[in-house]
């Protein structure tokens, strides 16, 4: 009886070992079909085509394929702009392809803060946020390369107004006083008025202070330049000169007397 037990025991343990080792043949064998070992193929370069036309691509290849999108202001909408696995990659059939698609509808930001910015440090931001430098020009600031103003097709624009990105930005940046030099243009015995209309012509900063102290000024535009510092002229009848941005302290009055206007050689209203 024992002896009967014993050779049953070994002749099931030897069925078990064989079909152990069948088992992990067959498992060997067919993992090459299940994974598609061998079935390896080149990842297309889809990108700067149409998302659809990208998937019509992937999709024939039989590779799965999931969307992001993003906005990209220099690419075309729905454009692929990114795909993963990058171009020229050797994946197997029925990998996902993950592709990045340029938006159709550009997004709406707050428009950020760049005044008194220098232009490199503002142009970063802008081109972080995705909006564009547009025209700049320049404006007579002692702030040299600092950003005076932004505006969007011709209005000033404030930090925090929403703007569309790829929008374009214009700025006004300082350039400083300046290096051109102009003659001293002469105000005395104009109104206020009529000088500020002169002055900015000339790019120059009036700074306006009442005659004397017991003099009271009741209507600024109506009121009288009386004398200028600096004067149209030396002490010697020559021009002096002045630079672009620089400021032009105005001596007004309301109502002087002509004794009270500056006679000298610079009231020649040139």
């Amino acid at each position: 009886m024992k002896e009967k037990l014993k050779n049953s025991f070994l002749l099931n343990l030897a069925v078990v070992l064989v079909s152990c080792v069948l088992l992990y043949i067959l498992f060997f064998a067919s993992l090459h079909c299940v994974t598609n070992h061998g079935k390896e193929v080149l990842t297309p370069d889809v990108r700067g085509k149409r998302a659809d036309s990208a998937i019509k691509i992937l999709k024939d290849l039989k590779f799965d394929v999931a969307i992001d999108s993003t906005y990209e202001p220099a690419f075309r909408p729905m454009s692929v702009l990114k795909q993963v696995p990058d171009t020229g990659s050797l994946v197997k059939e029925g990998r996902t392809i993950f592709l990045t698609v340029n938006m159709l509808t550009p997004p709406r930001i707050p428009m950020p803060n760049i005044k008194d910015l220098s232009y490199r440090s503002a142009e970063m931001i802008l081109r972080n946020n995705k909006l564009m430098v547009g025209d700049t020009t320049y404006r007579a600031d002692i702030a040299m390369g600092a950003i005076l103003e932004a505006s969007y097709e011709g209005k000033p624009i404030a930090a925090g107004a929403l703007i569309t990105q790829g929008s374009k930005i214009d700025l006004v940046i300082g350039n400083g006083l300046g290096n051109t030099e102009w003659d001293v243009p002469n105000v005395t015995g104009m109104t206020v008025d009529e000088a500020l209309i002169l002055l900015t012509q000339f790019n120059l900063q009036p700074m306006m202070v009442p005659a004397s102290q017991m003099d009271q000024i009741t209507d600024t535009p109506s009121a009288i330049v009386t004398d200028q510092r600096p004067r149209q002229l030396n002490d010697a009848g020559q021009k002096n000169r002045i630079r672009m941005g620089d400021f032009i302290d105005l001596q007004i009055m309301q109502n002087p007397a002509p004794q009270d206007i500056y006679q000298g050689p610079s009231n020649t209203n040139q």
